[in-house]
Protein backbone atom coordinates (compact mmCIF):
# COMPACT_ATOMS: atom_id res chain seq x y z
CA UNK A 1 0.00 0.00 0.00
CA UNK A 2 1.51 3.71 -0.62
CA UNK A 3 2.30 5.70 2.21
CA UNK A 4 3.02 9.20 1.50
CA UNK A 5 5.26 10.73 3.92
CA UNK A 6 3.77 12.98 6.98
CA UNK A 7 4.53 16.77 6.28
CA UNK A 8 4.35 18.97 3.63
CA UNK A 9 6.62 18.15 0.13
CA UNK A 10 9.44 20.47 -0.23
CA UNK A 11 8.46 20.35 -4.39
CA UNK A 12 5.20 19.46 -6.24
CA UNK A 13 4.57 19.35 -10.25
CA UNK A 14 1.35 19.13 -12.11
CA UNK A 15 1.49 17.60 -15.29
CA UNK A 16 -1.72 17.05 -17.46
CA UNK A 17 -2.42 14.77 -20.62
CA UNK A 18 -5.00 13.12 -21.84
CA UNK A 19 -5.57 8.75 -22.25
CA UNK A 20 -5.24 7.81 -25.98
CA UNK A 21 -7.51 4.89 -27.56
CA UNK A 22 -4.33 3.06 -27.57
CA UNK A 23 -3.64 3.42 -23.68
CA UNK A 24 -6.78 1.69 -23.17
CA UNK A 25 -8.47 -2.29 -23.16
CA UNK A 26 -11.29 -3.87 -24.02
CA UNK A 27 -13.03 -2.38 -21.09
CA UNK A 28 -12.57 1.15 -21.98
CA UNK A 29 -10.26 1.36 -19.09
CA UNK A 30 -6.63 3.19 -18.99
CA UNK A 31 -4.40 -0.09 -18.93
CA UNK A 32 -3.09 -0.61 -15.65
CA UNK A 33 0.77 -0.74 -16.91
CA UNK A 34 0.14 2.48 -18.85
CA UNK A 35 0.30 4.24 -15.13
CA UNK A 36 3.86 3.94 -14.63
CA UNK A 37 4.45 5.27 -18.20
CA UNK A 38 2.54 8.17 -16.94
CA UNK A 39 4.34 9.07 -13.63
CA UNK A 40 7.72 8.85 -16.07
CA UNK A 41 6.45 11.23 -18.27
CA UNK A 42 5.37 13.30 -15.76
CA UNK A 43 8.56 13.10 -13.49
CA UNK A 44 10.25 14.04 -16.68
CA UNK A 45 8.65 16.83 -17.35
CA UNK A 46 9.18 17.82 -13.10
CA UNK A 47 12.80 17.51 -13.34
CA UNK A 48 12.59 20.03 -16.92
CA UNK A 49 10.75 22.35 -15.12
CA UNK A 50 13.80 22.72 -12.74
CA UNK A 51 16.09 23.20 -16.14
CA UNK A 52 17.30 20.12 -15.62
CA UNK A 53 17.19 17.35 -18.30
CA UNK A 54 17.43 13.24 -18.34
CA UNK A 55 19.42 13.92 -21.35
CA UNK A 56 22.22 16.40 -19.57
CA UNK A 57 22.61 13.99 -16.47
CA UNK A 58 22.70 11.18 -18.74
CA UNK A 59 25.21 13.07 -21.04
CA UNK A 60 27.63 13.98 -17.27
CA UNK A 61 28.00 10.35 -16.63
CA UNK A 62 24.53 9.85 -14.50
CA UNK A 63 21.87 7.24 -14.84
CA UNK A 64 18.37 7.22 -12.77
CA UNK A 65 17.00 3.54 -13.04
CA UNK A 66 14.18 2.70 -11.31
CA UNK A 67 14.35 0.34 -8.11
CA UNK A 68 11.54 0.06 -6.98
CA UNK A 69 7.46 1.34 -7.83
CA UNK A 70 3.86 0.95 -5.99
CA UNK A 71 0.51 1.77 -7.27
CA UNK A 72 -2.89 1.12 -5.03
CA UNK A 73 -5.52 1.69 -7.99
CA UNK A 74 -8.61 3.47 -6.86
CA UNK A 75 -10.81 4.51 -10.08
CA UNK A 76 -10.52 3.49 -13.12
CA UNK A 77 -9.38 5.85 -15.62
CA UNK A 78 -10.88 5.98 -19.35
CA UNK A 79 -10.17 6.84 -23.06
CA UNK A 80 -9.84 10.59 -24.15
CA UNK A 81 -10.31 11.54 -20.40
CA UNK A 82 -8.11 14.46 -19.06
CA UNK A 83 -5.59 13.43 -16.38
CA UNK A 84 -4.16 15.23 -14.00
CA UNK A 85 -0.68 13.96 -12.26
CA UNK A 86 0.96 15.42 -9.73
CA UNK A 87 4.80 14.55 -8.66
CA UNK A 88 5.48 15.49 -4.87
CA UNK A 89 9.09 15.11 -3.78
CA UNK A 90 9.17 14.88 0.16
CA UNK A 91 13.22 14.90 1.09
CA UNK A 92 15.52 16.42 -0.96
CA UNK A 93 17.23 13.63 -3.42
CA UNK A 94 20.65 12.19 -2.17
CA UNK A 95 21.73 8.48 -3.87
CA UNK A 96 17.68 7.35 -4.47
CA UNK A 97 15.26 9.63 -5.66
CA UNK A 98 11.86 9.40 -3.60
CA UNK A 99 8.78 10.37 -5.79
CA UNK A 100 4.81 10.18 -4.90
CA UNK A 101 2.00 10.48 -7.36
CA UNK A 102 -1.41 11.48 -7.28
CA UNK A 103 -3.59 10.76 -10.50
CA UNK A 104 -6.64 12.26 -10.74
CA UNK A 105 -9.26 12.47 -13.76
CA UNK A 106 -10.00 16.19 -14.10
CA UNK A 107 -13.93 16.47 -15.56
CA UNK A 108 -14.58 13.93 -12.31
CA UNK A 109 -12.40 15.46 -9.93
CA UNK A 110 -11.56 11.59 -8.97
CA UNK A 111 -8.54 10.35 -7.74
CA UNK A 112 -7.87 7.23 -9.55
CA UNK A 113 -4.42 6.13 -8.11
CA UNK A 114 -1.46 6.90 -5.54
CA UNK A 115 1.84 5.95 -7.02
CA UNK A 116 5.39 5.68 -5.11
CA UNK A 117 8.59 5.36 -7.54
CA UNK A 118 11.98 5.07 -6.08
CA UNK A 119 14.79 5.86 -8.66
CA UNK A 120 18.73 5.52 -7.91
CA UNK A 121 21.23 7.81 -9.43
CA UNK A 122 24.49 5.52 -10.95
CA UNK A 123 27.67 6.61 -12.28
CA UNK A 124 27.09 5.26 -15.93
CA UNK A 125 30.93 4.12 -16.35
CA UNK A 126 30.96 1.92 -13.02
CA UNK A 127 27.42 1.13 -12.37
CA UNK A 128 27.35 1.87 -8.97
CA UNK A 129 24.95 4.00 -6.88
CA UNK A 130 26.60 8.12 -6.60
CA UNK A 131 25.26 11.30 -5.55
CA UNK A 132 22.54 12.94 -6.69
CA UNK A 133 23.97 16.03 -8.95
CA UNK A 134 24.31 19.33 -7.25
CA UNK A 135 22.81 21.09 -10.41
CA UNK A 136 19.82 19.12 -9.48
CA UNK A 137 19.65 20.06 -5.56
CA UNK A 138 20.78 23.26 -6.39
CA UNK A 139 17.25 23.45 -8.58
CA UNK A 140 15.69 22.44 -5.94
Amino acid sequence: MVQFPEGIPIHSFEYRLRSRYSETDKMGYVYYGRYLEYFEEARTEMIRSLGVSYGSMENDGIMLPVVHSEIDYKHPLFYDEKILIKVHLYSEPSIRLLTYYEVIAQQRNQLCALGEVTLVFINATTRKPCRAPKYLLNAL
